[in-house]
């Protein structure tokens, strides 16, 4: 497959192996080759199509945020009713319900949070483009990351070191007999499984996205080239591929609305000593 039709395959190529068989799409479709590479201080650092894509989501929610909150009116247009929604639902639905009194302080991030992660979502619906940037591990692993040293961060501040990780390795309730098993459950949840977790299930959810809707529409293609009897089943692979998109709608805003929500509650831990 050349670099250009590369760009197009999740939707408008199909490939054959020698014996004129259907090629399902593999995990290459997350590696595309470079179209930029440089080093900084000995790290290489390397820019793909799919980097290429993050940077245009993030561009085009930014735009949305400055276009919709420029000209405030009383009674708000389209652009800025659907922005003032949004964040809406983040400030009062998630910051100050899950966190409290002290979560209208958190709402900026999560608002941030949320649209960041709906925008690069949205991208694996969108025609040329087709690919979720947090379908690579690596892009929720690093807001993850920076999830944990925030909720850690908060948690020392508010509480103190010794109180914090205490209120973590010593769970309120539990006998003093259990916590050679508790204790060592609750620090690895908490450092270390909990961030990993977050990530996994953004990423998870739209690799499996991506690749499903890739095998109907490759599918759909192939079946109407290959000739003979084939062609019957091709509306049934179309048909799949487009109730697959629209669950994946469903599922980019979901995943946003989950990783922002268990934000919030990694939040609301660090903010309130437990009890």
């Amino acid at each position: 497959m050349t670099s250009s039709a590369h760009a197009l395959s999740s939707v408008l190529a199909v490939e054959s192996d020698p014996g004129g068989g259907f090629v399902a799409p593999s995990i290459a479709e997350f590696y595309p080759p470079s179209l930029f590479e440089f080093s900084v201080f000995g790290l290489d650092f390397s820019i793909t199509r799919i980097t290429v894509i993050m940077w245009i989501a993030t561009a085009a929610i930014l735009a949305f945020m400055v276009l919709a909150t420029r000209k405030p009116t009383i009674v708000p247009r389209k652009a800025q009713w659907l922005m003032e929604s949004g964040y809406g639902l983040v400030r009062d639905g998630i910051a100050r319900d899950v966190i409290g009194p002290k979560g209208r302080t958190f709402a900026p991030f999560l608002g941030a949070l949320f649209f960041f992660i709906l925008a690069n979502n949205a991208m694996s619906i969108i025609p040329f483009f087709q690919i979720s940037p947090m379908s690579k591990f690596a892009i929720p692993l690093v807001l993850a990351v920076l999830v944990w040293i925030l909720y850690n961060a908060v948690g020392i501040r508010e509480q103190g070191v010794g109180p914090y990780f205490k209120g973590i390795a010593v769970p309120p309730g539990v006998p003093v007999g259990a916590l050679i098993l508790v204790t060592p459950i609750e620090l690895l949840s908490t450092l270390v499984i909990r961030p990993f977790t977050l990530a996994v299930r953004l990423f998870a959810n739209l690799f499996a996205g991506h690749m499903l809707l890739v095998v109907f529409s490759l599918g759909t293609v192939y079946l109407l080239q290959v000739g003979n009897f084939s062609i019957i089943f091709a509306p049934f692979s179309f048909l799949m591929a487009l109730a697959m998109t629209f669950f994946e709608v469903l599922v980019i805003v979901l995943q946003a609305y989950v990783f922002t929500v268990l934000t919030a509650t990694y939040l609301n831990g660090a903010v309130e000593p437990h009890h």
